[in-house]
């Protein structure tokens, strides 16, 4: 918009961001347009023709081309996935700090956000936390307990 900074801006001065509005093709003008003639199109065929898109992966009444290809495995619709968090990623927690959702959330390291946490034993812990997660490995158990800290298991995701 070209405005001096005392005119005020009224549906009368509107006008779009730079390079944001781009100029309609105009077809079928004649041959020095470069969109004369066929506008585009090319010669003949379905794609020519006035209705002549057909919806992706339709290939004019042969067999497509994803159905021909063979189908493996399956997918588990009730897989749960985890944001996990590891024991040396605790490090930034002070001693005795209470380590629930929210505080892994504010020191990123949840990675999506409503997955549920799962606590995994790689590293070592040297201080004694309140650890709140849904889901916690053998490991990981023994080495918070060996370090003086609490674990609870939070039941509903």
């Amino acid at each position: 918009m070209t405005e001096s900074k005392n005119e005020m801006v009224n549906l009368g001065n509107l006008s779009p961001a730079a390079g944001s509005h781009r100029t309609k093709k105009r077809l079928g003008r004649g041959i020095g347009s470069g969109l004369g003639k066929t506008a585009g199109k090319g010669h003949k065929g379905q794609r020519a023709r006035k209705s002549g898109n057909v919806r992706p992966g339709f290939e004019g009444g042969q067999m497509k081309l994803y159905m021909r290809l063979p189908k493996r495995g399956f997918t588990n619709n009730f897989r749960i996935d985890y944001n996990v968090v590891n024991l040396d990623n605790l490090k930034s927690f002070a001693a005795g700090a209470k380590v629930d959702y929210k505080a892994l959330e504010d020191a990123g390291l949840i990675r999506v956000k409503g997955w549920p946490v799962k606590l995994l034993g790689r590293g070592e812990l040297s201080k004694k936390l309140e650890i709140s997660v849904h889901k916690v490995s053998d490991g990981a158990k023994a080495a918070v307990e060996k370090a003086g800290g609490t674990l609870r298991i939070i039941e509903k995701a």
